[in-house]
């Protein structure tokens, strides 16, 4: 055979194998059965809600500070001299009482003081009673010599018995001073307290004004509580937004010692500027007897103080988290549809937010943080419990 049929015959048995591939491919296709396309079902996003339950609800504004002390004096000596004594008292951190002697200054200068203006005064009574019983004599004598006339005032020897009489009140002025002085030599307690610092010993000459020691009074504390303005209108603060003198009430906690203590205390006032940095208010909240635990509520402690304000009828706390933009939170329907619900927030806590306006009880408030939500989407709601048990 020759190569041109040989080659010829292998083209048409390439064709026909060629041939036979394609229709069993076709064959094979038009075998296998149709698949219908479907669009992938979009999961429903599950959301955490909690219940609406209304109550009357208590406003209580918190707000920390530092105890600072109602009473704050210097002792300081009126006279000079040198200190011969000192209470065991006088300490850094003694407590004294109202008119405890605290430091006595050497008297002996001011007791013979005392012991000459003394001895003028007797002097001048002397003189004021023989001046008073010449005037007398020379009025008589006068009267005797001219009877039914008044006498001059030379002859009634009035300027005289003026004279005396004026030397008489100097003197007695000059002995109360001197007693005056012999008094401030033993300076005292003026109210119950406790001594801050004392810079003062036996033998320490002293002189007017200079100070001695400084005394923190025991009965009462304030402490100063930075406020946002719009926390006032939930509290009654005396002279500032109320006139009637009522302040609200308050409990101060403070940790000393490894011992938590909680004092009662009430609003007494605002100091009645706006810090300009700050834009709040300082209110001033006043505890009475802060010695009489153990610890004290001591001075430069800084302490918590919740303020007890207004109560709001049918609110509902919720957590923060249920909170969106513009006052808004995110209702869950009967039928599981998310909807936009808008709300009046009246206050923020540490354990939420209070709303009085725009729920109902038994709404389911979502809490879930949610990228895409839109109205009328569907959701699969989990209920919590307060406590934030499912």
């Amino acid at each position: 055979m020759s190569s041109l049929k040989r080659r010829g015959m292998q083209v048409v048995v390439a064709v026909v194998f060629l041939l036979c591939g394609l229709g069993g491919l076709v064959a094979l296709r038009a075998s296998k059965p149709s698949r219908e396309s479907r669009v992938p079902d979009v999961p429903t996003p599950v959301v955490q809600t909690v219940r609406v339950m209304p109550a009357n609800m208590p406003i209580v504004i918190q707000g920390q500070g530092t105890v600072r002390p109602l009473q704050e004096t210097q002792l300081v000596p009126q006279i000079s001299g040198k200190v011969v004594f000192t209470s065991e008292i006088l300490v850094d951190g003694g407590f004294f009482k109202a008119g405890d002697e605290l430091l006595r200054i050497d008297p002996v200068d001011y007791e013979l003081a005392v012991t000459l203006a003394e001895a003028r005064v007797q002097d001048a009574e002397a003189e004021y009673i023989l001046a008073l019983q010449e005037s007398e004599a020379a009025v008589q004598e006068w009267r005797d010599l001219n009877p039914g006339q008044a006498p001059p005032d030379l002859v009634a020897r009035k300027p005289q018995l003026s004279a005396a009489k004026a030397k008489l009140n100097a003197e007695r002025a000059d002995f109360k001073k001197a007693n005056l002085h012999l008094e401030r030599t033993r300076l005292k307690a003026p109210f119950d307290g406790v001594v801050s610092q004392e810079n003062v010993d036996i033998g320490q000459y002293v002189t007017p004004g200079q100070s001695l020691a400084t005394l923190f009074g025991t009965q009462a504390v304030e402490i100063v509580v930075p406020l946002a303005n719009d926390s006032l209108r939930w509290i009654p603060v005396p002279g500032f937004t109320n006139d009637d003198g009522t302040g609200a009430a308050a409990t101060v906690r403070t940790s000393l010692a490894g011992a938590t203590q909680a004092w009662e205390a009430k609003v007494v006032r605002a100091e009645g500027r706006i810090d300009e940095k700050t834009r709040m208010i300082n209110v001033v909240v006043r505890v009475e007897q802060p010695y009489a635990k153990r610890p004290p509520l001591a001075i430069g402690l800084f302490a918590d103080v919740a303020i007890q304000g207004q109560t709001l009828e049918n609110a509902a706390l919720l957590p923060r988290a249920a909170l969106r933009s513009d006052q808004q939170v995110w209702v869950v329907d009967q039928e599981d549809r998310l909807y936009a619900r808008p709300v009046r927030v009246a206050h923020l806590t540490t354990e939420g937010v209070i709303i009085d306006e725009g729920l109902t009880a038994g709404d389911r408030v979502v809490i879930s943080q949610l990228k895409a939500v839109s109205n009328g989407m569907k959701v699969r709601p989990v209920l919590q419990d307060k406590d934030g048990r499912q």
